[in-house]
């Protein structure tokens, strides 16, 4: 059975537009002919919301929902539901999914349950590729997302503090190593980006320092339509509606790029890749 790449998009801060970045490079690679479905992991429902619209809960109904199918180890075919993009389906999250962290602690094998309930999603082989948007944490949750996952991504905003919150990400995902032994770095892109900043442009350039390859060549720019898009659950190339757009723009070029690195690595090994994630940041904070 075909399996899809699937990719952890994962920032413990807030603010990076790891939300946006997933909504919209999902979109931006079904319009290149890619199945995708994107998985909301965070309680807030912003990825939810952005693509769909909020999900009324009532716990009398007792509907089936992300949290009860991860409590159950249950497939996930009924949740996924088509958004407004033709090739970009989700699985949305409802405000019981709060709950999710405490109900996992005391679960046996916590870590692969998500990668459990994917195994047992028939439709999953219709995808080419599965995105998760996580909440800004290192929780149990998002140890799931990276254990089930081919690859991780982060989004890091062009500022100087969550560039040194780095280290703490790449320390934390370094130790899952045993849990996740092939998971690969796929890279840091960097966004809220402009040339006119001059933090930004150092940001860069001590990034592509310390990171070299693994830093997207790929920047995703300050961009304002892109803050109202989600208001109306379009996403930024309906809401631009112009191959001029700026969003358009950026995150075509973010599918571009992000095809070219998954076809790299595929053809190669990369058995050191977390360790490397693991090492970067404190090189950062020395140089910063």
């Amino acid at each position: 059975m075909k399996k899809p790449i699937i990719v952890t998009l994962v920032n413990h801060k807030g603010g990076c537009l790891k939300t946006s970045v997933t909504a919209s490079l999902g979109a931006a690679l079904a319009r290149v002919g890619k199945k995708v479905l994107v998985v909301d992991l965070d309680a807030q429902q912003n990825l939810t919301s952005s693509l769909i619209g909020p999900i009324a809960y009532d716990p009398e109904e007792e509907p089936f929902t992300l949290y009860e199918a991860l409590m159950e180890e249950a497939g996930l075919d009924d949740l996924i539901t088509p958004t407004g993009t033709r090739g970009l389906d989700i699985i949305p999250v409802t405000e019981d999914f709060a709950g999710t962290e405490i109900s996992l602690v005391s679960a046996t094998g916590r870590e692969g349950i998500l990668k459990l309930c994917l195994e047992r999603t028939t439709r999953l082989a219709e995808y080419d590729f599965v995105l998760f948007d996580n909440p800004p944490s290192i929780g149990l949750v998002v140890m799931n997302s990276l254990v089930a996952s081919d690859y991780f991504m982060v989004p890091c905003s062009a500022e100087y503090l969550p560039m040194v919150g780095l280290t703490l990400l790449g320390t934390s995902i370094g130790k899952m190593q045993k849990l996740a032994p092939s998971l690969q770095v796929l890279g840091v892109v960097l966004t809220n980006y402009s040339h006119r900043e001059s933090i930004c442009r150092k940001t860069e350039n001590i990034l592509r320092d310390q990171l070299g390859e693994n830093l997207f060549n790929t920047r995703v720019r300050v961009n304002t339509k892109a803050k109202s898009a989600p208001s109306v659950q379009k996403t930024i190339f309906d809401f631009e509606n112009s191959a001029q757009g700026r969003g358009t723009q950026d995150y075509s070029k973010l599918a571009e790029e992000f095809l070219e690195r998954v076809e790299a690595k595929g053809q190669t090994t990369m058995p050191n890749a977390v360790s490397q994630e693991e090492d970067f940041g404190q090189e950062q904070v020395a140089n910063g």
